[in-house]
């Protein structure tokens, strides 16, 4: 990275960042009391509000949110007339899965060939540290040139939708005229990238119940309607034989016009093992950008060990859909309760329970901010272009705000690059990425500045 005054100072403060994200990692804030205990998502809120308020930020709160969490909000004026920013990030993050998989303690941030390991590290706690060393390089080079305003969510994971709703009820809160979302990533290390759409998500739990209790499967097995094969065979209604994703009466032809996703790429990324197809059809950026995606997340069922010969009275699972861009979350939800209940063999009783939902989101890529922040990117990545791609995950918070401020121009960056492994075991960051994409923050933030008073 060439040299300037702030990647300089950004640079000097690695060691500092490391530290911190360290102590962030630390705590095991999975928003979900049934795993983990609050008392460490509401110790990571109080770190992330001490951090701001050593920064100068005012009006420092813990936001409880209707969902039973905290999310952390801060203010740190400007300069008088200048724009607002309003930056996101989230502290809480997904389970750890499987703790016997990581190489290292999941919630010990651990250095190994050039990378920090931990959960959180790249989504999102990290994307919080990447916030604070780009108002730290801005401070110590003249000062912040807006008003900022930085928003940490607590239950971003979970999908639970406790900050939107809060926003919804305190509209003023968050008014920004740019909001930088921390929270996306790189389409590949080193090739700064800003994310223009997010596919929306829901959460339904199927329960299907047939019989008053478990039958032995000897006497009573091949008449008595068993709960978990019709279980299976509902999920396997949501898929076609290539795998792609058939919810009646939802499309899932659509393309995406940008850039594309190589296919040997994506099986690198995926780790898909050797001879093993892909599913669906179209391009890989179709698919992960353009298209729904059902996935089943759990079952509720016996274990192998400890399993009895029985037909089973009841049984349930957790499936995930993505909506892609253009399409109503709610329109999407009502179509696979629809779709469940039609494919349920037998006339099983099947209760249906949406536990969370984000509707899609889109950016204005011709927005002001987007050159603001291309001229940032290209300064902090030497020799490289910015790149525009899309992202088959959600932030549902993206359309609320839009919505709440339709004038808000919105950019998503972050850390989450493929070699991040989010949401999987051995969760990374690169700190050359998050020292070059704080770098590119502070730029932007000083470009944007400028732009507003041209």
């Amino acid at each position: 990275m060439s040299q300037n005054p702030i990647a300089e100072t950004v640079a000097s403060l690695m060691p500092r960042a490391k530290q911190e994200l360290t102590e962030l990692v630390a705590f095991q804030s999975v928003a979900d009391w049934a795993q983990f205990p609050k008392s460490e998502s509401e110790a990571a809120a109080n770190w992330v509000a001490d951090a701001l308020r050593v920064e100068g930020f005012q009006d420092v709160a813990l936001l409880d949110t209707p969902d039973g969490t905290q999310s952390v909000y801060g203010f740190l004026p400007g300069p008088e007339g200048a724009p607002t920013v309003l930056l996101y990030a989230h502290y809480d993050v997904q389970p750890p899965l499987d703790d016997a998989a990581w190489t290292s303690p999941a919630f010990e941030l651990t250095e190994r060939d050039g990378r920090w390991y931990g959960r959180g590290s790249a989504d999102c706690k990290g994307g919080f540290i990447m916030h604070l060393l780009a108002l730290r390089a801005l401070k110590a080079n003249g000062g912040v040139p807006v008003s900022v305003k930085v928003i940490v969510e607590g239950s971003e994971e979970q999908g639970t939708g406790g900050l939107q709703q809060y926003a919804e009820a305190h509209p003023a809160l968050l008014a920004a005229d740019t909001i930088v979302i921390g929270d996306a990533g790189n389409f590949r290390l080193g090739l700064p990238t800003v994310t223009a759409t997010l596919r929306g998500m829901c959460l339904v739990k199927v329960k299907i119940d047939t019989l008053g209790g478990n039958l032995h499967s000897g006497m009573f097995g091949g008449a008595a309607p068993d709960a978990l094969a019709a279980l299976i065979r509902v999920l396997d209604s949501l898929r076609a034989a290539d795998g792609s994703t058939t919810v009646d009466g939802l499309a899932s032809d659509e393309v995406w016009d940008g850039l594309q996703y190589p296919e040997a790429d994506f099986r690198a990324d995926a780790k898909v093992l050797d001879g093993v197809e892909l599913i669906g059809e179209g391009s890989i950026a179709d698919r992960l950008w353009a298209r729904p995606a059902v996935t089943v997340l759990g079952i509720d069922c016996p274990p192998m060990v400890g399993a009895t010969p029985s037909v089973h009275a009841s049984a349930g699972a957790l499936i995930s859909l993505r909506v892609p861009p253009g399409v109503d979350t709610a329109v999407a939800v009502k179509l696979l309760q629809a779709h469940l209940e039609a494919r349920t063999p037998w006339k099983a009783r099947i209760e249906l329970e949406v536990v969370g939902q984000g509707q899609p989101f889109q950016a204005d890529t011709d927005s002001p901010a987007y050159a603001s922040m291309r001229s940032a990117l290209e300064a902090a990545y030497p020799g490289q272009e910015m790149q525009i791609s899309g992202m088959g995950g959600s932030i549902p918070l993206c359309n609320t705000l839009t919505s709440l401020y339709p004038e808000a121009e919105m950019l998503l960056i972050g850390l989450s690059e493929p070699e991040a492994q989010i949401h999987a075991v051995n969760e990374s960051v690169s700190p050359q990425e998050l020292e070059r994409l704080s770098v590119a923050e502070a730029l932007f933030l000083v470009n944007y500045a400028e732009s507003k008073r041209a």
